[in-house]
């Protein structure tokens, strides 16, 4: 990939930056407007040659969820690359329900590796699509909410906003 579309729109949780290739797809995205963050996300290999600024499908997505529609984001294209593993988990997170989180160790189950529950926590936190691939819906054995590259605020916040719709 040659050129990639960069994006920041306001959120209720803060700047959001999206970045996504010439297909729509979303490459990276996560609550900063620093766009060299959101860029290293991704492997050194799999970042753009160049990077404009520009509008991306998938704001309206954003702007969707913030405003209501909490499902808004998971119709929107991503393209990750990583481990077979990775990528198996990677689509389960796209398919936990909002509202509806799940533990590590029921990720790891669902990965069909239920001891897996580290490699699990490494889905998530290699997963560079934030919202779109929702590893915010996933948490600690005990409940509480785990890590979360953009802060626990933002966590909070986003399982809040799900609990509510």
């Amino acid at each position: 990939m040659t050129t990639a579309t960069i994006q920041t729109v306001d959120t209720p949780d803060g700047a959001f930056t999206i970045l996504a290739d010439d297909a729509g797809r979303v490459l990276a995205s996560g609550w900063t407007a620093d766009r060299e963050a959101i860029l290293r996300r991704l492997r050194a290999g799999d970042r753009p040659a160049d990077v404009v600024e520009g509008e991306t499908d998938a704001a309206s997505a954003v702007a969707a969820y913030y405003g209501g529609d909490v499902h808004a984001v998971d119709a929107v294209p991503v393209v990750q690359r990583g481990t077979a593993m990775q990528q198996d988990g990677w689509h389960a997170l796209r398919e936990i329900p909002a509202g509806s989180p799940l533990t590590y160790t029921e990720l790891a189950a669902r990965l069909g590796q239920p001891r897996a529950v580290r490699a699990a926590a490494s889905v998530c936190a290699r997963n560079a699509p934030a919202l779109f691939v929702p590893c915010h819906r996933v948490l600690r054995a005990d409940g509480t909410l785990g890590g979360f590259a953009w802060g626990l605020d933002v966590k909070q916040s986003l399982l809040a906003r799900e609990a509510a719709a």
